[in-house]
């Protein structure tokens, strides 16, 4: 599985539209409005790497009011569960 975390420029007037046609997409899981230099920030998670371009250049990128995207291919995941697993020492 590939995850991919896209962050979306878009159309001020449309941004809650354009999260809802994004979130709608096969091959998105999440969609974040976020703060800061970016409107949204939206998670895609596919088998393969040719399933990205499909999902991010031939439908994330054609929704209506998006201007630009950036996108970032994941390399591994860490959470919070992940990291208490790693530094756990079995003191009984």
């Amino acid at each position: 599985m590939l995850t991919a975390i896209v962050l979306i420029d878009a159309d001020a007037a449309r941004i809650p539209e354009v999260a809802q046609e994004v979130a709608e997409l096969d091959g998105i899981s999440e969609v974040y409005s976020v703060t800061g230099d970016i409107d949204l920030i939206a998670l895609a998670r596919v088998r393969e790497h040719e399933d990205l371009a499909s999902v991010i250049a031939d439908k994330l990128s054609k929704v209506e009011g998006v201007i630009r995207t950036q996108t970032y291919i994941a390399f591994q995941a860490y959470s919070r569960h992940d990291l208490e697993q790693a530094f756990h020492i079995g003191l009984d």
